[in-house]
Formats: C-alpha cells, sequence, structure tokens
C-alpha cells in the first residue's frame, strides 16, 4: 500500500514521499523552468571553458615572449604564475560572505561536526603552496631550455599522470581507453625525447640544457597531475564540501604561500641583482617588459578562474582534460609567433597526443552515457528527480 505526502512552498521544488512497505521514495517535482537552468549551466561551462583555454594559452605564449625577448629570471617567470591572486579578492569577499551569510540559517551543531580544523586547513594550504611553487619553478625552467612546441606536447603527459594517481588516490578505475590514452602519451613523449639529438632547436641551447628542459617539464607534469588529485581527495577527506567559496580558499591561499616562496627564492638565488639589467636589457623596452610580466599573471588567473568554475559546476577531472585541449594548440600558435619547426617526428608525436587526448574525452562520454542511461531505469514524475532512502 502506498501513501502520498506533499510538501510545497515558494522557495523550493514540490517533495512527494512515496511510503510502502519495503522502502521510502522521495520524489521532487522540478520547477517548470529547467530546460532554462539547463541552458544557463551550459552558457556558465562554455565561459569556464573560454576562459581556461585562452588564459593558459596566452600565459604559454607570454612565458616564451619574456625569455625570447630578454628576460632570464626563472624565479621571476615562477613568481608571475602565481602572483596575480590578488585578482580573486573581489570573488574571494563577496562568495567568503556569502558563505557566512548562509551559515547562520544552517544547523550550527552539524557544521561544526563537518568542519575541518583550521590548523589541518593551514597546514593543507602551505603544503599545497610549496607544491605549487615547486611545479611552477620547474615549468619556468621547461619553458627556458625548450622551444614552445615541444614543451606543450610534453605537458601532454599530465593526463596519463592524471589517471595514474587517481587510480590510486581517488579510485578511479582503469578502462581500455584510458590504458590506450596514456601508451599513446607515453608513445608521444618518447618520440620527442629521440627527436630531441636531432632538431635544430630556436632557443639555441645546447643537447644538455634541452634534456634538462626535458626532464624538468615531464617531472611538472606529474606534479601538477598529483597537486590535482590531492586537492580532490582534500576534498573528499577533509574539506568535505565543494562550494565556490571553498575552491577559492584552495585557489587563493596555496597561491598566496607559492607567491611568498616565489619571493624568497627570488633574494636567496640573487636574481633579484639582475632584473634592472635585464629590464634595460629587454628588446622590446621597460614597458613591454612589465606589461610582458603584468599579462603573464593576468592570463594565469583568467585560466584559473575558468579552472575554478569548471571544478565548481563539473569536475576537477574534467578541468584538466580541457586544460589539456589547450596543449596541441599551442604548438600551431608557436610555429605563427615564435618560428618554431615542426618536422616529421614532432607532427607524428603531436598526432598521437591528440588521439590519446580524444580517447581520454571518449571514455568521459562512455561513462556520462552510462550514468544517463541508469536514470532512466528510475520512475519518473514531471521529470522529477528520484531519491531512494
Amino acid at each position: 500500500m502506498l501513501a502520498y505526502q506533499f510538501h510545497n512552498n515558494h522557495s523550493s521544488p514540490k517533495e512527494i514521499i512515496v511510503n510502502n512497505s519495503h522502502r521510502n521514495t522521495t520524489i521532487t517535482e522540478q520547477p517548470q523552468h529547467q530546460r532554462f537552468r539547463d541552458y544557463r549551466w551550459w552558457f556558465r561551462v562554455s565561459i569556464y571553458i573560454i576562459f581556461l583555454l585562452i588564459g593558459q594559452s596566452a600565459a604559454t605564449l607570454l612565458g616564451r615572449l619574456y625569455y625570447d625577448k630578454g628576460g632570464n629570471s626563472k624565479w621571476m617567470a615562477t613568481f608571475v604564475q602565481s602572483a596575480g591572486f590578488p585578482l580573486l579578492l573581489p570573488l574571494f569577499f563577496n562568495f567568503t560572505a556569502h558563505s557566512k551569510s548562509n551559515n547562520i540559517h544552517t544547523n550550527d551543531a552539524s557544521s561544526r561536526k563537518t568542519r575541518p580544523k583550521f590548523s589541518t586547513l593551514i597546514s593543507l594550504y602551505i603544503a599545497f603552496g610549496l607544491l605549487l611553487a615547486g611545479d611552477n619553478l620547474m615549468y619556468s625552467y621547461g619553458l627556458l631550455y625548450l622551444n614552445l612546441s615541444t614543451y606543450s606536447l610534453l605537458c601532454a603527459t599530465q593526463l596519463a599522470f592524471n589517471a595514474l594517481f587517481s587510480f590510486f588516490l581517488n579510485s578511479q578505475k582503469f578502462t581500455a581507453l584510458i590504458f590506450n590514452s596514456i601508451v599513446l602519451l607515453t608513445m608521444s613523449t618518447s618520440l620527442l625525447a629521440i627527436n630531441s639529438d636531432s632538431e635544430e632547436d630556436s632557443t639555441n641551447l645546447p643537447r644538455d640544457k634541452r634534456v634538462l628542459g626535458f626532464i624538468f617539464t615531464l617531472c611538472a607534469s606529474a606534479a601538477f597531475s598529483l597537486y590535482l588529485s590531492l586537492v580532490q581527495l582534500s576534498f573528499d577527506k577533509v574539506i568535505k564540501k565543494e562550494t565556490f567559496s571553498a575552491i577559492l580558499n584552495m585557489q587563493f591561499y596555496p597561491s598566496f604561500v607559492a607567491t611568498c616562496i616565489c619571493v624568497v627564492g627570488l633574494f636567496a638565488s640573487g636574481e633579484w641583482k639582475s632584473l634592472d639589467e635585464e629590464m634595460k636589457g629587454y628588446e622590446n623596452g621597460k614597458v613591454s617588459y612589465i606589461m610582458t610580466l603584468f599579462w603573464t599573471a593576468v592570463t594565469w588567473q583568467i585560466s584559473s578562474i575558468g579552472m575554478i568554475g569548471l571544478v565548481l559546476d563539473v569536475s576537477s577531472l574534467f578541468s584538466n582534460v580541457i586544460g589539456t585541449v589547450v596543449l596541441p594548440v599551442v604548438p600551431i600558435l608557436s610555429v605563427i609567433f615564435f618560428h618554431d619547426k615542426i618536422n616529421g617526428v614532432k607532427f607524428i608525436a603531436l598526432v598521437l597526443a591528440i588521439w590519446g587526448f580524444l580517447s581520454y574525452i571518449y571514455q568521459h562520454y562512455l561513462d556520462d552515457k552510462k550514468a544517463k542511461a541508469n536514470k532512466t531505469h528510475l520512475p519518473e514524475v514531471s521529470r522529477g528527480e528520484v531519491e531512494i532512502c
């Protein structure tokens, strides 16, 4: 025998609680404008994708421009990757205040149980800041010692590392398509390693420097993938919420720590002494030097906003996949703006990298299709959402 209870108010959807002898089923009727909300969701996601693609590709090109026109400070190139975090302050204060106002109307006892300790959060942000600073420094060395096309293709290995770390840290299952993606990206990287012996490099650096750039970029890709997996793990096990304010905190505070480390590194290495001479000797002048660093910092933060938005509305894994879309595009842009050469071996490596990326994307398409198919087996009431209690 079934018993129906209807709950309705003006601020929330109607709930129908169906009681029988086996289970309780809560059916939540959706508002009339659900399709409009879906369009708004797709619009937001599209904007975040554009921010991530444009921001990351522009930041990478500007980073290469800094070195090509006379910049030589690794710590300065690392500094600008995180120093733009004050641009997030308006969003930071707005959503933090909004979050606090919402907490007033929630159960204080339950929120205290789920809220992590302050010391735990501080330790977490410091650890992520250290990892972020080291990762950015290795990327700076890689960008200095490699031409832009080789650097970008090597960065594609972060998908393979991401699958590996997600398997151990986030319990992600390996499938044939993911394994295929890892093999293809590994082959692409191996071809670039072999090609580095014979290629004429636009950076005009000796072979040992290019080998160092290869190693630094590969290690940086692994560190970035580890960073994303650990962030996802911390949201699941420590923070236990994925609000926009929590994601902003995860972006803001580690960036602050990473920037402080870069300032210490800049002075400890003695590179700060040569910055004035570097600015005077910059090929396009002092104003161009300052603008290059400024817009590099801005575009990295635009990229970060896109990444944050995708983590909020979709997932951190999807955000990493979209970021990888930039990698095949940058080598083409490097040919246009920096006159890098793409020989046959590098072209094959590019094709393998794109193939590996598409294999990874197709796996997510199949997962999403399977999830939608599972939903169709649940009872439908006015296109409602069904929750089994």
